[in-house]
């Protein structure tokens, strides 16, 4: 499992846009495990969303800051022509780094992969 950068106060929300957010700093994903060298780095000014389906917001509260992160980098990965299982990788362990429980992630990935399927 991978880490964040340390950063503090990583994005903000665009208003006019509820629900979709704007990185204001940079984040760095190591991919895999610590030592790596392999990185998914997210530009400052990248939009993105947390996106829930009405029906599964009893499970994912789409403002739980828990969940933003792992959001932005699967929605960098998907923008940056990553399939959709990939990117899925890449957001369960991020969801992992931040404390999201094991059956929390198990849902939210398996959605995340079948949600617009094509």
């Amino acid at each position: 499992m991978s880490a964040y950068t340390d950063i503090a106060g990583w994005s903000r929300p665009m208003f006019a846009m509820p629900g979709r957010y704007m990185t204001v700093a940079a984040i760095a994903w190591e991919i895999g495990r610590k030592g790596s060298n392999l990185w998914l780095i997210v530009p400052k000014g990248f939009e993105f969303d947390v996106s829930v389906p009405f029906w599964a917001r009893w499970l994912c509260d789409p403002r739980n800051p828990r969940y933003a992160k792992a959001a932005c980098l699967h929605d960098h990965a998907l923008s940056q022509g990553w399939d959709r299982v990939s990117a899925a990788a890449v957001f369960a362990d991020a969801l992992k780094a931040d404390g999201v429980s094991r059956w929390r992630r198990l849902a939210m990935t398996v959605a995340v992969i079948i949600w617009n399927w094509s």
